[in-house]
């Protein structure tokens, strides 16, 4: 065999090779493959961390992600009726349910419509869970429950006492089932480490009375 068809044969194996590797996943030649991008990313990107006792409720945003379906996919604002609207699938209640719940609910909507519907829910802004502040605090007013939070951790946020505040006679007030509650919350002996179980964990909706 002349040298010229040696070199050619061998530019032809090279090329083939090149081919075959090309056609390997890149999983298979150990490299880590690139991360997806779209919608469903986009979307846990802007997730927020929701406690694990949440429940959707008015005014939450939320992402609602169809796999392959983007054309019903959207953000919505959950309603003061505690509805959501999307496309096709028109309004679904959405306040009162978890996250998972909401997904389930929203597939199974789909599924009239959907051939095997895949579908995401996913949190971007919390705005039903609120606690008031108000009295002798720099900064009263609403604050977000996105996380569980102390009543001395809204003091915190609030900018913290007056200087005339008193400070022993802070008061709780929460609604349960109906009726209102009053917990009294002493802040100088929970600085001084004294009777720190009145440091409880505030509840959607309480307001602390800071006189």
């Amino acid at each position: 065999m002349s040298s010229w068809h040696r070199v050619s044969d061998g530019l032809v194996l090279i090329a083939w090779m090149g081919a075959i590797v090309a056609a390997v996943p890149r999983t298979v030649l150990g490299q880590t493959p690139r991360r997806t991008s779209g919608p469903v990313a986009a979307a846990h990107a802007a997730a927020v961390a929701a406690p694990a006792d949440y429940v959707i409720g008015p005014n939450d945003q939320l992402s609602i992600v169809f796999w392959r379906d983007k054309d019903i996919s959207g953000d919505v604002i959950v309603r003061p009726d505690g509805k959501i609207s999307l496309p096709l699938l028109n309004e679904i209640q959405a306040a009162g349910f978890t996250p998972e719940q909401l997904r389930a609910h929203v597939v199974e909507a789909a599924a009239k419509y959907l051939e095997q519907p895949n579908a995401t829910v996913i949190v971007k802004e919390i705005h039903s869970r609120n606690a008031y502040i108000t009295g002798k605090v720099t900064k009263s007013g609403t604050y977000v429950l996105a996380v569980d939070m102390t009543v001395m951790q809204l003091i915190a946020l609030a900018g913290g006492l007056l200087e005339y505040a008193d400070d022993k006679n802070i008061v709780i007030i929460r609604n349960e089932e109906g009726r209102q509650q009053y917990l009294q919350f002493n802040y100088r002996e929970v600085i001084n480490q004294k009777n720190s179980k009145q440091n409880v964990v505030l509840h959607p909706g309480d307001t602390v009375v800071v006189p």
